[in-house]
């Protein structure tokens, strides 16, 4: 079935995480964390050695180690996140990047631009810490 938004496996991981990392009262270490989700424990520790990359989290190592939020869950949207992994998203006016529609009217109106628009705010306004209430 034909599904209008999709986010990424990668996306997934990092939001998914980022949530349980900050529920969690001390370290979290992968294994944990892939068993939780249901992930590859590879592709997690890629996912979130991204995360630590953009200082979202703090990777300790040794027996007791894992990952701690390096910030208040409160300072931390569930946009940035999701651009750390994806990358800044981008607003075009055209879905197709065409700076000349061949018609004289689009086909998709501005839907495209407001679906994009929408899912921006949405996750720029919501933090870590509306998850762990």
């Amino acid at each position: 079935m034909a599904k209008i938004l999709q986010l990424s496996e990668a996306a997934s991981l990092a939001l998914h995480s980022m949530v349980i990392i900050a529920k969690a009262k001390k370290h979290i270490n992968v294994n944990k964390l892939a068993q939780e989700i249901g992930a590859s424990r590879n592709h997690l520790a890629k996912v979130l050695q991204q995360l630590v990359k953009y200082n979202f989290l703090k990777s300790v190592r040794g027996p007791s180690g894992g990952f701690v939020l390096n910030k208040p869950a409160s300072q931390i949207t569930i946009l940035s996140i999701y651009e750390a992994i994806e990358g800044e998203i981008d607003t075009p006016e055209c879905p197709l990047d065409k700076p000349v529609c061949p018609f004289d009217k689009c086909l998709m109106g501005n839907l495209v631009k407001n679906m994009t628009k929408q899912f921006k705010e949405h996750f720029q306004k919501h933090t870590l810490e509306d998850y762990i209430m």
